[in-house]
């Protein structure tokens, strides 16, 4: 068990990777720019899945081996002005299905501060003191429930602070379990982000001395999200993320990084993984009301973002609170996961980059659910 101030947090074992399409924004954005580096890396790769490539002849089957396979790629840094924020549209809601972890638990590095500054409404009037109430839910992958899988998130209420991270399964094939990695990282970040001054927290800073204290072998994405005086603060790095829905539309989603296909950027026990520094920062203004949705790849690669803005439409109508809406979210993710024959945000980045795949991808699925609430009294279930 860790503790998180007051309140006892707990450490679980899960896992995803985040390789969908990005979503198509309408948001300000300041001219503050984002950095993307090819610098030389040796990462492991995601998982073990057979994808067909569109180009060879007689349907040629790639193997992506994603442990052994060790990817060198040089190259130069490269900057975006403004990234990803045109062209938004107000997503249409399709029908769900219904599928625990309570708030305050804890379960299983661009040149710094590159910043993406997101203005949405003021939600400043009277300086209004927001508050995040947040609950989780987790499913391992099938095969994995023994071991709990390799993913990890935290949530710390006293920091107003929750955090993914999905350690990388290939690392199995070399008899390390990347879950022990996620679950230090996160233990870490929970720590650290409450030695931090609580008017100037710096989440770049929190998420490289975490970095620096973790020891287990393994690799990581990782994403952390807090709310301060000022709104919403997070950092990224790889395809772990997060969302924000506000009246029924996602408004926000942080964009994947990563090498190439199903390679994110990660956290390595060595000097071979990306730097802490390389995390894309985000700074969104919110308003009560307003919901973050924080996941694994097991969720992003699974649902669309319509398909999580409905189940959180309907659990707010419902009166459902935010660990029952992860729940929810989580089970319809699972569901399609195992559905081989509808089209998926992973289906669809395996066919623009050239491979032929079909239907979800069974993976660990970590879910945390936030609402930006001013209420004394809010939902908690």
């Amino acid at each position: 068990m860790a503790v998180c101030g007051s309140r006892t947090s707990h450490i679980g074992h899960f896992v995803g990777n985040v390789a969908a399409r990005r979503l198509n924004y309408g948001l300000a954005v300041n001219k503050s720019s984002v950095s993307y580096s090819n610098r030389s890396v040796e990462n492991v790769r995601k998982a073990n899945i057979s994808l067909r490539n569109k180009g060879q002849p007689h349907n040629f089957m790639l193997s992506q081996y994603f442990t052994t396979s060790v990817a060198k790629r040089k190259g130069h840094y490269s900057w975006y002005e403004g990234f990803g924020l045109e062209g938004f549209r107000v997503l249409s809601l399709a029908r769900f299905s219904s599928g625990t972890t309570a708030a305050g638990s804890l379960s299983s590095g661009n040149t710094k501060g590159k910043e993406q500054t997101v203005s949405t409404v003021d939600s400043s009037e009277g300086k209004i003191h927001l508050k995040l109430n947040s609950g989780s839910f987790y499913l391992p992958h099938p095969a994995k429930a023994k071991t709990g899988g390799e993913d990890a998130h935290f949530i710390c209420d006293p920091a107003q602070a929750i955090g993914v991270a999905d350690g990388v399964g290939g690392w199995a094939d070399l008899g390390i379990d990347a879950g022990e990695y996620a679950r230090e990282l996160m233990s870490n970040c929970m720590s650290v982000i409450q030695e931090e001054p609580k008017d100037s927290v710096d989440l770049i800073r929190v998420l490289e001395k975490a970095y620096r204290r973790t020891k287990a072998k393994g690799s990581s994405t990782a994403c952390i999200v807090a709310l301060t005086d000022k709104g919403l603060y997070a950092v990224n790095l790889g395809d772990s993320g997060f969302m924000l829905v506000r009246h029924g539309s996602a408004i926000f989603k942080s964009p994947v990084q990563q090498h190439g296909f199903n390679f994110p950027y990660q956290l390595e026990g060595s000097s071979a993984g990306d730097s802490p520094s390389l995390a894309q920062v985000f700074k969104i203004t919110v308003a009560p009301g307003d919901v973050v949705v924080a996941g694994t790849d097991g969720l992003f690669d699974n649902l669309y973002d319509a398909d999580i803005t409905e189940v959180v439409v309907h659990a707010v109508e419902a009166g459902l609170g935010p660990q029952m809406t992860a729940q929810k979210i989580a089970a319809l993710a699972q569901q399609r996961a195992m559905d081989t024959t509808k089209p998926s945000p992973f289906s669809d980045a395996a066919k623009e980059a050239g491979f032929e795949y079909h239907g979800g991808k069974l993976d660990d699925i970590t879910v945390v659910v936030s609402y930006v609430t001013n209420n004394a009294n809010p939902l908690t279930n």
